[in-house]
């Protein structure tokens, strides 16, 4: 087989890409360059895909003997995934600018081009599990639930996961792989995982999201609607977030409050007790299933709408082009713009972009 090793710099790509040469596949390395800035460079293990990654990709790649490359998609990142954030944000949702990676560059524009290329499949260092069944390919989560990222591969479609290739999906941890980097004497065997956005290495989305969307004094309100104080900007808010509030005017039961909802048309936050965040209900009709669709519109499954949040038991509807999920215990804090992942046991079913929430607490007036 054919395979596109993606390289990001990382431990867990370099051994996905080092057990895909073993196996005896024929494998060419590439980089994605995905910023213009020529002069970036990782500081600590915030960002990713900087010169310096693709460096120890590329020696990654030389110490396995391999081919590589380094492509430039920074346009195509900048128009699919940070724009998306930017305009996310300024219709106060809150995006998940890793599902959008590998939904739009790396199981798209990336795979697209492999498939061009005559390559037959593209591998990562994602922890997911592949299955293949009568029925077609099933993605999975990976044996170590603490390393799983199906979720954020809960974008893929069927054509994409007929390509793909996940040597880690069944390794038992990540201390298995730095071991297995370090055996084979790759140089990034104990290099820190990346974290954050990797757009914004400095971890400031706050004043990041500032400058691209400007900053403009807002009023803060209650759920009845009056005024508890002002903000310096809705762009600065998500739901579910505490610290940050400027209220003057305490809640009538000393409570604490928390951001319950940002409304960006007029530049109000409003905010309400903790017990408010609860969520009956949640809609959205942008929506794809990893393989197989379900076979009714009705049907029961485990719903997870953050990257490392537990899975909750959900009634799912499909009616009219729109995804709605009832929980057995409400949701937690969700906002518009997360994404929610649907799961039969291990395996993906598929995810929505969450439009609409129903709070569980009703408004006292």
């Amino acid at each position: 087989m054919r395979v596109l090793a993606a390289m990001s710099g990382g431990v867990d790509s370099a051994v996905a890409a080092a057990r895909a040469v073993e196996a005896g596949h024929d494998v060419v390395g590439v980089h994605l360059a995905l910023s213009r800035a020529g002069g970036t460079l990782r500081a600590g293990s915030r960002g990713c895909c900087t010169i310096e990654d693709a460096m120890d990709a590329r020696r990654a790649a030389d110490k396995l003997g391999m081919p590589f490359y380094v492509w430039d998609f920074s346009e195509r990142f900048r128009d699919d995934v940070i724009e998306d954030f930017v305009s996310e944000y300024r219709a106060g949702r809150t995006p998940n600018p890793c599902m959008r990676c590998n939904e739009k560059i790396k199981f798209a524009a990336l795979l697209e081009r492999a498939i061009e290329l005559g390559f037959d499949a593209v591998c990562t260092g994602h922890y997911a599990t592949l299955v293949d069944t009568p029925e077609g390919r099933e993605l999975h989560r990976a044996s170590d639930n603490a390393k799983d990222q199906s979720y954020v591969l809960g974008v893929l479609t069927a054509e994409q996961l007929a390509h793909t290739y996940f040597p880690l999906g069944s390794t038992p941890s990540k201390a298995v792989v730095r071991a297995e980097a370090e055996a084979r004497g790759l140089t990034v065997a104990h290099k820190p995982d990346s974290h954050d956005i990797c757009f914004i290495p400095d971890g400031d989305t706050r004043g990041w999201l500032a400058d691209k969307v400007g900053a403009e004094r807002g009023e803060i309100l209650d759920r009845t609607g009056a005024v508890v104080g002002t903000h310096e900007g809705a762009h600065a808010f998500t739901v579910g977030q505490r610290r940050g509030l400027q209220l003057g005017v305490p809640a009538s039961d000393g409570k604490p409050r928390f951001v319950l909802e940002v409304r960006p048309v007029n530049n109000t936050v409003v905010v309400g007790p903790k017990e408010a965040l609860a969520c009956s209900e949640i809609a959205g009709e942008r929506f794809t299933w990893a393989g197989r669709a379900p076979s009714e519109t009705t049907f029961a499954c485990d719903v997870q709408i953050r990257a490392h949040a537990d899975p909750v038991p959900a009634e799912a509807v499909l009616e009219d082009g729109v995804v709605t999920v009832r929980p057995e215990t409400p949701f937690d804090g969700v906002a518009p713009g997360q994404t929610a992942v649907l799961y039969d046991g291990t395996r993906v079913i598929g995810q929505f972009t969450i439009d609409r929430t129903v709070s569980a607490v009703p408004i006292e007036v």
